[in-house]
């Protein structure tokens, strides 16, 4: 060795050996044996080597991300979709991400870690590769998007009820269904523009179904042939149509002469815009009989106005104008002038209502004043107008003035003279809940009136069958009042309980059968939280928003039916939206909502009494409107504590007792007591369990005081 190793290199060579094994540590078995045994097939990443794969899906789909394993596999993804490559760690170059034959280099983010993303249109095969080694490898198949399908579900036809269509539809798409709409255009002129119908989606937008019934009596296409075809589009812009149906637009009946003739010159333009003479010569001739349209200067106007846009106005649009004038003018003929006085009066005393509703919202300034005024002055005028249209009519009809009878005493001119100058001194001062005291006063005015023109219409013969429809309206009305007795108190209850629950009593003492919901409540091991109490809180408020829009429209309902609205109701209702405001700002209900339900079983109580004046024994022929006029004002003379105006109101009078019953002694009384309504067992033993419970509730002296003060104001009704 020495002769052949002159300069020592084998002890370089074995201190070399030595460091190589000091530097491996506890590696060194391992790397020796990987030094013999190399691995041929897919190398083992470094431990500190990182790599992560995501496809993110379009956005329109709504899908998750789609993680990628680092063994590799293949997916199949939505088309349009991005693949995302992260790698940290490891020893090496800058990778490279591999789509087919394609390399693209990673975006370095530091020394260590690198980034990549590509789309992927098409199907492929994705690879990671770094320093000549595939690191990873996957397989992706895409999947097109197909475009929405969307099918009438059945035939397209008219609606049972009025002069709607029905058009049944359903449709569906693999990731859903953004928005759809029926399309229809005009059979005799397929180069008209069509018109478009938005179809409301609800429920699963993947297969949304609906059945949609517009009304398009007043469109220029009614009574005409027209192609209804249903489009839907998804999220990523594709659209997908239905078969073509045809259909003939219902269109509203004409009895007025005239107003059939108008109604024919317009549709005669929709059939053929550019036909503008044969209008012309038709308007001509109905402007040259003024008699057949009863002289009517604002028909007249309208007609030649009409007349004009065709002659002189060349646009496109100007026939779309004419035919406007044209509809209105035939609905003014045919509905005469009290009814297009009764609408504008409507719409003028919905407008002052939404006026009192925003200066009720917000305070009211120098402007909200001045527009509560305008809106005042504004009903005034509509009210004036309307009384002359009625007396009006009445002379053409009968040859006769306003009636004497109690509704139009109640009409009397001076006295709304009085009421507009109160209602417009309340807006100049702000005085908002005198404006809406005086509203409702001046509506029960107005209702009666109505109720009283509908009578003297219609007559005084009624048939049997009618009366007793109007009497079952009146009943199932009475029920509703109760049901939101029962829907009030529920929310009542919950509003104790969260009571309870801030001033921390146990939930096992809360947990109590309810007079009001009987269903028995299990006790919760642990107590609501703040959060839970709040979110409950915001649901009560909704839901006492639609209970008090139920009140509202029934008693227009009630008023409609019977011309009063009892006054507790409205009361009532003003208890609710204050219960409805002091939940919204989390603050406590009960006190509104105990007087709510207070207000409701005293509404139901006059409402009976309406119903026994009106529709009892003794005046089977008599509708509403009918004799009301004393009994209303027993009402304005009602004292607090329950006067003259509340004898009067229970029907006492000729021939009836305090009950409103008929007397026996009277001549042509059949009075076998079979309108006297007596509790059957069933409601005296609900009536029993109710006052056994709130004495077993209100026996627990540990109950917060507001709650037994409340049971105690309950159990005094027993």
């Amino acid at each position: 060795m020495p002769a052949r190793d002159r300069r020592g290199l084998r002890l370089g060579l074995l201190v070399a050996l030595v460091a190589a094994l000091g530097v491996a540590g506890a590696e060194t078995p391992e790397r020796l044996r990987r030094a013999f045994q190399p691995a041929f097939g897919a190398p083992v990443l470094p431990p500190a080597l990182r790599l992560e794969a995501w496809i993110s899906p379009p956005a329109y789909t709504g899908a998750a991300p789609v993680f990628l394993p680092p063994t590799g596999g293949s997916v199949t993804v939505p088309a349009g979709s991005r693949l995302q490559v992260a790698l940290s760690g490891g020893r090496g170059g800058v990778p490279e991400l591999r789509l087919g034959e394609t390399a693209t280099p990673f975006r370095a983010l530091d020394v260590a870690s690198f980034t990549a993303e590509a789309p992927l249109d098409a199907g492929t095969r994705i690879g990671v590769r770094r320093d000549g080694q595939d690191l990873a490898q996957w397989t992706v198949a895409t999947q097109a998007d197909a475009p929405p399908r969307i099918t009438f579900a059945e035939p397209p036809g008219s609606a049972q009820r009025g002069l709607a269509i029905r058009l049944p539809w359903r449709a569906e798409d693999d990731w859903g269904v953004a928005a759809a709409r029926a399309e229809i255009t005009l059979a005799p002129r397929p180069d008209a523009p069509p018109l478009a119908l938005d179809l409301p989606i609800s429920g699963d937008s993947r297969q949304p179904r609906g059945v949609a019934q517009p009304d398009l009596s007043a469109h220029p296409w009614a009574g005409l042939p027209v192609r209804l075809r249903l489009v839907a589009r998804d999220s990523a812009g594709q659209e997908g149509r239905s078969d073509t149906a045809e259909l003939t637009l219902p269109e509203r009946r004409f009895d007025h002469p005239v107003a059939r003739r108008l109604v024919a010159l317009r549709k005669s333009l929709s059939m053929d815009p550019l036909a503008r003479q044969g209008a012309e010569r038709g308007l001509d001739e109905l402007s040259l009989r003024p008699e057949d349209f009863e002289n009517d200067l604002t028909t007249f106007m309208a007609m030649r106005s009409a007349r004009y846009h065709l002659t002189f106005d060349r646009r496109p649009e100007a026939v779309e104008e004419a035919q406007a004038l044209m509809w209105q003018t035939a609905i003014a003929l045919e509905e005469g002038r009290t009814n297009r006085t009764a609408r504008a009066l409507a719409e003028a005393r919905e407008a002052l209502r939404e006026a009192l509703a925003e200066a009720e919202r917000q305070p009211p300034d120098a402007q909200r004043r001045a527009e509560l005024e305008r809106r005042v002055q504004e009903l005034r005028e509509a009210i004036r107008q309307h009384l002359e249209a009625l007396a009006e009519q009445l002379q053409r009809e009968n040859g006769e003035t306003m009636p004497q009878d109690p509704q139009a005493r109640l009409m009397d001119p001076q006295d709304l003279d009085r009421r507009t100058q109160e209602m417009q001194d309340a807006a100049r001062e702000g005085r908002t809940q005198d404006m809406q005291q005086q509203l409702a006063e001046l509506e029960r005015m107005l209702e009666a009136l109505q109720n009283g023109q509908m009578a003297r219409r219609e007559g005084g013969n009624r048939n049997s069958q009618q009366q007793q429809q109007r009497q079952q309206r009146g009943q199932q009305q009475m029920g509703a009042i109760q049901d939101m007795v029962q829907r009030e108190g529920q929310m009542l209850d919950r509003s104790h309980q969260r009571e309870q629950a801030e001033a921390g009593q146990p939930q096992q003492q809360q947990q109590r059968r309810s007079p009001y919901n009987q269903q028995q409540r299990q006790p919760q091991a642990d107590a609501t939280t703040a959060e839970q109490r709040a979110a409950e809180a915001q649901r009560d408020a909704r839901q006492q928003r639609a209970l008090r829009r139920a009140l509202g429209e029934l008693m227009q309902q009630f008023g409609d039916l019977t011309g009063e609205i009892p006054e507790a109701l409205g009361r009532a209702d003003q208890q609710m939206r204050q219960a409805q405001e002091a939940l919204g700002r989390g603050g406590d209900p009960t006190a509104n909502q105990q007087q709510a339900i207070r207000e409701l079983q005293e509404g139901a109580q006059q409402m009976a009494q309406t119903m026994q004046r009106q529709f009892g024994q003794g005046q089977q022929g008599q509708e509403p409107g009918e004799g009301q006029g004393e009994a209303s004002r027993g009402q304005q003379g009602r004292d607090p504590n329950g006067g003259q105006g509340r004898d009067q109101a229970m029907g006492q009078g000729e021939g009836r007792d305090p009950l409103g019953r008929p007397t026996r002694n009277e001549p042509n009384s059949n009075d076998t007591g079979s309108d006297t309504v007596v509790p059957g067992d069933a409601e005296a033993l609900r009536t029993r369990q109710i006052q056994e419970e709130l004495r077993r509730r209100g026996a627990d002296r540990e109950r917060p005081p507001s709650e037994l003060d409340y049971i105690d104001r309950l159990l005094k009704t027993f």
